[in-house]
C-alpha cells in the first residue's frame, strides 16, 4: 500500500518546487495546500492571514491537508505552519509519509523573502523571525519519518533523495 508523501519544513524550503519534482518523478499528483487555499479564498495568503487571522487560516489549512490525505497517494506540500500545530503530524503519519526538507533560517529567508507572500515573514526583520521560526519549529520537524537537507544542492537533487526515501520508506 502506497502512503502520501507530506514535505515539511520552513517558508523558503523547498517544498513547492521539490513537491513537484518528486510527483512528476514518481508520476503522482501533487498537492500544494496554499495554492488550493488560494484558489478558494481568491486572495493571497498573506490577505487571508490578515482578514481571517492565522487561527482560522491553520484549520483551513489542516482541513485541505485532510483533505489531500483521504484521496489517493501523492505529493502533499502543505505550508511550513502546518506541521507546527498540535497534532497534525500525529494525524498524518499513519497515511503519510513525511520528510522534513531541512534548511537554516539564513538560507530558508533567502529563497522565501522573494515572493513577499509569506506571512509570517513580513515583519522588520524576515531573518530574526525565520531564526525564531526554525528554533520553535525544527523539534516538530524533526518527527519526520525521514530529513533531507537542502542546503547547496539544487532542487533537483533534493528530489531525487527525497524519491529514493519514499520508494524505501513509504512503499512507492
Amino acid at each position: 500500500m502506497k502512503k502520501h508523501i507530506v514535505l515539511i519544513g520552513l517558508p523558503g524550503a523547498g517544498k513547492s518546487t521539490v513537491g513537484r519534482m518528486v510527483a512528476d518523478k514518481l508520476h503522482a499528483g501533487f498537492v500544494d495546500i496554499d495554492t488550493i487555499l488560494i484558489r478558494k479564498e481568491g486572495k493571497p495568503i498573506s490577505m487571508i492571514f490578515a482578514e481571517k487571522g492565522e487561527p482560522v487560516f491553520r484549520q483551513m489549512e489542516r482541513k485541505e491537508v485532510e483533505a489531500a490525505l483521504a484521496n489517493e497517494p501523492a505529493v502533499i506540500a502543505p505550508g511550513g505552519g502546518w506541521a507546527a500545530q498540535p497534532g497534525a503530524l500525529d494525524d498524518a503519519k499513519p497515511r503519510g509519509y513525511l520528510v522534513y526538507l531541512k534548511a537554516r533560517a539564513e538560507v530558508a529567508v533567502g529563497r522565501a523573502e522573494p515572493s513577499g507572500t509569506r506571512p509570517v515573514l513580513m515583519a522588520d526583520d524576515p531573518l530574526a523571525r525565520m531564526r525564531d521560526l526554525f528554533t520553535t519549529r525544527d523539534p516538530l520537524y524533526a518527527k519526520a519519518d525521514a530529513t533531507v537537507l537542502t542546503e547547496a544542492k539544487p532542487a533537483e537533487k533534493v528530489a531525487d533523495e527525497v524519491v529514493k526515501l519514499a520508494q524505501t520508506g513509504a512503499g512507492w
